[in-house]
């Protein structure tokens, strides 16, 4: 594809991550939104009013992947959807671009990386953390020789007791600790020290009665070259929200929490200029429009990302195994 020629991509999406994708999209030059599907044609069109997007509401994404006018599709839907939605895309000649996770068992995961390998097209997934400027910044430190991972410390607090999404809305399937939310630190850790997880363990507390998952969990990892990371997860935490990283290296500490990273002393660390934009969603949506002109494959492709569903396959057995029978 020539750099003059636009990138056109469609959102497949209507809620809080799809609000944040849409945005984003429409910051980066040579890139046209060509069409907005949600969970129904009237869903899709409120949104796509919502977002300034005009009159390119669909149905569904089988009217999106039937469109010669896209060349590659966001997908910001359920978790439970997101392999099928994925290979649909791939198997029709649609670059795509899947929020995390991939998918929710290994399986399923493994078929999205086949599809993307028959294809070879563009496939990537939502590991944001890969793309935020303050995990930029650690990893440039460590790529130049001046900084170590020894422990990474990572917490991971919500408060979910009823089933509603980020926008306070309900939701029709069940978000989950581990497929999802431990999944940008499985990732993470093992990207940031450049060495493979060789040890898993995890832990979880009571099932909910009703939503019928842990709502609190402890994940440990360590990679080969010795470094570790304690991960702790709830839905029954009652703020702070959100995933605070603390990195201890053999020459200094600093805490990230989305785009934001201070030392162990609290004191602020400048990343304003680590990239583009200080939008870890906007960087990543910027690498998948980048490769879809390249050709090659993003930073968080679906294949270099699949350490991370091997990892997280192997702590579900864990799990299960301890489950009452």
């Amino acid at each position: 594809m020539t750099s003059d020629h636009p990138v056109r991509i469609a959102l497949v999406g209507g809620g809080a991550f799809g609000a944040k994708h849409a945005a984003a999209l429409q910051r980066i030059d040579g890139v046209d939104i060509t069409a907005v599907a949600s969970d129904s044609l009237e869903n899709a069109r409120r949104f796509a009013e919502k977002q300034d997007l005009g009159d390119l509401a669909v149905g569904g994404l089988d009217d999106v992947l039937g469109r010669d006018d896209v060349d590659g599709v966001v997908l910001a839907t359920p978790t439970p959807v997101h392999a099928e939605q994925a290979i649909a895309c791939l198997d029709a000649g649609k670059h795509v671009a899947v929020e995390i996770p991939m998918a929710d068992s290994l399986a399923d995961a493994e078929a999205v990386v086949a599809a993307q390998e028959r294809s070879g097209l563009v496939a990537m997934v939502g590991h944001t953390r890969r793309y935020n400027p303050s995990h930029q910044w650690v990893r440039r430190r460590i790529a130049a020789g001046e900084l170590s991972i020894q422990q990474m410390d990572v917490q991971t607090f919500f408060f979910r007791r009823e089933n509603k999404n980020a926008l306070g809305e309900p939701r029709s399937w069940t978000d989950h600790l581990l497929w999802h939310h431990a999944a940008h630190t499985v990732d993470l850790f093992a990207y940031q020290t450049d060495s493979p997880v060789v040890q898993a363990n995890a832990i979880q507390g009571p099932t909910h009665p009703e939503l019928g998952i842990a709502m609190d969990m402890s994940v440990q990892l360590r990679a080969e070259n010795g470094a570790i990371c304690t991960l702790s997860l709830s839905f029954n935490n009652d703020g702070p929200f959100g995933t605070f990283f603390r990195y201890i290296g053999d020459t200094g500490t600093c805490v990230a929490r989305y785009d934001d990273l201070v030392t162990g002393e609290d004191e602020e660390i400048d990343v304003s200029d680590v990239d583009v934009s200080m939008d870890g969603i906007e960087l990543q949506d910027r690498d998948f429009v980048a490769c879809i002109r390249s050709g090659e494959q993003p930073r968080a492709s679906v294949a270099k990302v699949m350490p991370c569903y091997r990892t997280l396959a192997a702590l579900e057995q864990q799990l299960d195994a301890q489950s009452p029978s």
